[in-house]
């Protein structure tokens, strides 16, 4: 029976001050979360909900067996567009009576509706292209782009990256077709429009945004592009997976409800569970062991992490984090889903923290001074493939220095991506760069590793652990919200205590030319090994 279930998934949006169109109900003697009064033309409508169809999803998230207030809640807290996954009131009764479970329904569903079946290629599951979610923070006023608009194109593209500039550092790339603005659809949108969502915006912004592949990709699977599919790796803040362990006088931490926040971790016990798994103070709880908590009263998650036992897992956010999801649009139970798909559990292998993962595939950043004898590096080039390598770092040098390693993999050149560039032109654009000289590099399983997440490796993703010239770059942390001095009654509660208040080079001589620059003596061919810089490997 459930094989011959037919969910479907609906996106429904509306315009900013219209209403979806439709009215959510529970009824007597029927089950579920029903769609009624469905309006004509409504948004609603138009997405093809209709009279007695049962919501199971909200934005992803299984809501069948839930409050129907929190469901009404989650719709509410979608804003001017929310996904939902729907089941005819025939299919719907049937299965009940038949004990469908209709959770697992609702998985197989979405995931098939996530991830269409990719293609193949020699034998190799090719990745799956998703649009990606950035975020801008402007700086010296501006975000370094422009848009554009083509006659008989439709949509609004980005072009006129600054090599180094916000935009780029975000992850946007040149030609992205903008999907979102702050989580509102802009593809209808005229040009004059897109512009002024963007002035609005202020000093932040997040676009939801599409390359020509996934463009390509999503209209021959006839998929909605939207940012519930979307990847979140190029977000710079991100939620945190909190595993507790109960101790003699409990978790060691204080629980409280804040409107318009969240649920609020307070007064953290030093030394206690809480502290020991980095729960930090002002900390917004999400979900508690997989299960979004951010549209539930506070009761309702004292009971869930009272039922937990001795351990539980918290997913959490910062008020930073918070801010830029909630301008996204998308809740931060995302960012957990799309780490499990990543890091899958294998069995009988030693798990790894998700802080080690992340560690271990991030580019980095380095910054280099040119010495006495250059940069105190060589660079080697494979032919016939797109990667450059580092070789043979001169000890103490300024490559050393700098944090390069043997066989790191050069991305970009002073913010400008050299992956597929040939060898004379990395060489000509490291000669340009005078006495200062600024690499983005990656190691070789970090490469493969976001290759096949087919997500591009930008200075947005990298560690700026080296930085032997510059100060650290520019960071912006919002203002911190006033605390409450009110005093506010408190309970403990199970041991929790809570508190409730709402490619290849040329010839010889042009490479010779290009390594003499570098050097700034003279050079032959029969000394072209004995340099610290550059070498072309064949």
């Amino acid at each position: 029976m459930t094989s011959a279930l037919q969910p479907r998934e609906c996106i429904v949006t509306k315009q900013e001050g219209e209403s979806y169109g439709f009215y959510l109900r529970i009824e007597k003697n029927k089950l579920g979360h029903l769609i009624r009064n469905v309006e004509e033309g409504s948004p609603a409508d138009r997405a093809g909900l209709k009279d007695g169809d049962r919501i199971l999803r909200v934005n992803g998230l299984f809501v069948d067996k839930e409050e129907h207030a929190q469901v009404v809640e989650m719709v509410k807290r979608s804003g001017n567009s929310v996904t939902v996954l729907i089941l005819d009131d025939a299919s719907y009764e049937k299965a009940e009576k038949e004990g469908v479970n209709f959770e697992e329904l609702g998985q197989k569903q979405t995931t098939q509706q996530q991830k269409k079946q990719p293609p193949v290629t020699n034998g190799v599951t090719a990745p799956v292209p998703q649009p990606r979610l950035c975020y801008l923070v402007k700086e010296r006023n501006s975000y370094d782009f422009s848009l554009k608009t083509t006659v008989g194109q439709k949509g609004v593209f980005i072009i006129g990256l600054s090599p180094q500039g916000v935009a780029a550092k975000a992850g946007v790339q040149h030609n992205d077709r903008l999907i979102e603005v702050n989580g509102k659809n802009v593809e209808n949108d005229k040009h004059e429009e897109v512009v002024e969502k963007v002035k609005k915006s202020g000093n932040h912004v997040v676009f939801l945004l599409s390359d020509n592949e996934t463009d390509q990709y999503y209209s021959n699977h006839q998929m909605l592009l939207k940012r519930e599919t979307a990847s979140l790796k190029l977000l710079p803040h991100k939620p945190r997976l909190v595993e507790l362990k109960k101790g003699d006088n409990g978790y060691g931490f204080y629980l409280r409800m804040e409107q318009n926040t969240g649920h609020l971790i307070k007064d953290i016990d030093s030394g206690s569970p809480a502290a020991k798994a980095g729960l930090k103070d002002n900390d917004i709880l999400v979900a508690v062991n997989g299960e979004s908590v951010e549209a539930l009263d506070h009761d309702t998650v004292v009971e869930k992490i009272k039922r937990c036992g001795e351990k539980t897992t918290l997913l959490v956010v910062d008020k930073q984090t918070d801010t830029m999801y909630k301008l996204a649009q998308v809740s931060p139970c995302l960012y957990d889903q799309e780490r499990q798909d990543s890091f899958p559990a294998e069995a009988e292998e030693e798990p790894t923290s998700h802080a080690e993962q992340e560690v271990n595939h991030k580019p980095k950043i380095c910054r280099l001074v040119k010495g006495p004898s250059g940069f105190g590096f060589r660079l080697d080039a494979t032919k016939n493939m797109p990667m450059h390598f580092i070789k043979e770092i001169r000890k103490g040098g300024p490559a050393d220095a700098a944090g390069l390693e043997e066989e790191d993999i050069l991305v970009e050149v002073n913010g400008v991506n050299v992956l597929n560039e040939t060898y004379d032109k990395v060489v000509a654009k490291i000669s340009d760069s005078g006495d200062r000289l600024t690499l983005l590099v990656c190691r070789k399983a970090t490469y493969e590793y976001f290759k096949s997440q087919n997500i591009p490796i930008t200075a947005s993703l990298a560690d700026q652990l080296y930085d032997t010239t510059d100060p650290p770059a520019y960071t912006e942390n919002p203002p911190a919200e006033p605390e409450r001095t009110s005093p506010e009654p408190r309970e403990r509660v199970g041991n929790l205590e809570l508190t409730k208040s709402c490619g290849p080079g040329g010839g010889e001589r042009n490479l010779n030319q290009s390594l003499n620059s570098l050097e700034g003596g003279s050079m032959n061919s029969s000394c072209i090994l004995d340099l610290p810089d550059l070498i072309y490997v064949n």
